[in-house]
């Protein structure tokens, strides 16, 4: 049983966050050559990119923090809305991967969607490896653009 806990982002959880984003990033940044400076210089601009983007497309949502016997070792962003429950984003520092906390919070997202009477939506990288656990958690595709594809959890249908 895993002690884990949500609590929103504060502005002191910025240095944090950034180095969440930096380590889902770090496959494909270590594929390009690049320095260290470069790599920074382009981390920062895409993380500042995205956490703008984030908070202007999604008013109102929950930005949290995911700590795990105390400490921090993620992030959840979820839009919640009539019928619907959408994670906007959640990625989890790589020592703690692999051990069950994804799927501890998507399964609370889930119930919470029962309880809702609300689907549960995510968007995935077509080679993102976070869709085996989805898909084994009753996720299914619901459509594909681009390099993305759009799945969903229904009560109904699990």
């Amino acid at each position: 049983m895993m002690d884990w806990r949500l609590r929103p982002c504060q502005p002191q959880d910025e240095a944090f966050l950034r180095r969440v984003y930096a380590a889902t990033r770090a496959g494909e940044i270590a594929l390009t050559g690049w320095s260290a400076e470069q790599a920074e210089a382009f981390l920062r601009m895409q993380f500042d990119a995205q956490h703008q983007q984030y908070h202007a497309r999604n008013p109102g949502a929950a930005f949290d923090i995911v700590e795990l016997d105390g400490e921090a070792v993620g992030r959840l962003y979820v839009r919640r809305e009539a019928g619907r429950i959408h994670v906007i984003d959640i990625a989890i520092l790589p020592p703690w991967r692999g051990r069950g906390l994804g799927g501890a919070l998507l399964r609370a997202l889930q119930a919470e969607a029962r309880q809702a009477d609300a689907s549960l939506s995510i968007y995935v990288e077509i080679n993102n490896r976070a869709q085996v656990l989805y898909q084994r958690l009753g996720f299914q595709v619901i459509s594909t653009a681009g390099l993305y594809r759009l799945m969903e959890w229904r009560a109904t249908t699990a």
